[in-house]
């Protein structure tokens, strides 16, 4: 954020006509992937202006509908993704603006975007993007701003104002990081886990559910809480943890019921939940509690407990969590 809020609004330094953008394209694969999944229902939100969201693996290998009135924008920690730089390629030849989210400067996909916005997060020394995830969503907030400005849509200001919070509220929920410790240590023993979650936390469901799998070998899913009735739901008993994101939004009584579906399954719930709400804590055999938050915030706050769950678990297995089996920081192949 620093540098980019100032008193007459947002400040990036690309210097790209995003005025007559009438579709954003995202282009990620997996961490990166769930940032842009974020980033459609915030800017979608904010704009009005249809988002799709696409594997860059997938994207390159169909005949996508690109026009030069889409800007496409890819999304890459390392700024070397093979896949990624391979559809940018694509997306270039059919005549479409091109936007890069990267944090290393000077790499490739940075050289071959027409703009660019650098998450500034620094060098993130394990395998396991963390950091620069949370980095990548405020990126993407940013940009939904700016995009309001340059439709001459009205920006709240109490909005403004929680964004310019967030990294207080995050240094908050860092102090819970033994408390976390302890939800680990009665999730570690698991071979499997459910992560769901509704609206902004669906992706964040999906990202809990991957930092599990990478970094402690946990066979662990992430679903849109309504969709755990369409197969999932099979899955759930007395062994099986569900980690469910219910903190409150506009879908917060809607996950509260599917909490009370896998409590008469007899399924173990771990909820990420807001200060005080204890409608989830009875529902729940642990929660984590986080600031309240805009929903289109909450995925940044809501991301950081299932980062320290995934970490503890796997640091209690005995497991090296900066380099977690069979992975590479920057995927340089297909």
């Amino acid at each position: 954020m620093r540098g980019r809020i100032g008193a007459k609004g947002i400040k990036f330094s690309f210097n790209l006509d995003l005025t007559g953008v009438s579709r954003i394209i995202i282009l990620a694969c997996g961490t990166s992937w769930h940032s842009g999944l974020i980033g459609k229902y915030i800017i979608e939100r904010m704009t009005g202006i249809p988002v799709e969201v696409d594997y860059a693996s997938e994207f390159r290998y169909r005949n996508p509908l690109i026009n030069s009135s889409d800007l496409v924008m890819v999304i890459s920690q390392s700024g070397e993704t093979a896949d990624t730089l391979g559809a940018l390629k694509i997306a270039k030849t059919k005549g479409a603006k091109t936007l890069g989210v990267v944090n290393v400067v000077g790499s490739t996909i940075a050289r071959e975007v027409e703009g660019g916005i650098f998450l500034n997060a620094g060098p993130e020394i394990g395998v396991a993007s963390t950091k620069a995830f949370t980095c990548q969503i405020t990126a993407l907030v940013l940009l939904g701003l700016y995009l309001q400005q340059v439709k001459g849509f009205w920006v709240d200001s109490s909005f403004l104002e929680q964004l310019k919070e967030i990294p207080n509220l995050v240094k908050e929920i860092l102090k819970q990081a033994d408390r976390i410790k302890e939800i680990a240590q009665k999730i570690k023993d698991n071979s499997n886990a459910l992560n769901l979650g509704r609206g902004t936390n669906f992706p964040v469901a999906l990202e809990g559910a991957l930092k599990l799998k990478e970094i402690s070998y946990i066979h662990a899913e992430g679903y849109p809480a309504a969709e755990m009735k369409h197969g999932p739901i099979a899955l759930i008993g007395e062994n099986m943890p569900v980690v469910f994101l219910a903190t409150k939004d506009e879908t917060y009584e809607k996950v509260l019921s599917n909490m009370q579906e896998v409590k008469a399954r007899k399924g173990r719930i771990f909820a990420v939940v807001n200060y005080g709400d204890e409608l989830a804590r009875k529902l729940a055999e642990e929660v984590i509690e986080v600031p309240q938050v805009n929903d289109l915030l909450s995925p940044i706050i809501n991301v950081i407990p299932l980062q320290l769950l995934a970490y503890y678990v796997a640091d209690l297995k005995g497991i090296d969590v900066d380099k977690p089996r069979n992975l590479a920081k920057s995927v340089t192949v297909e």
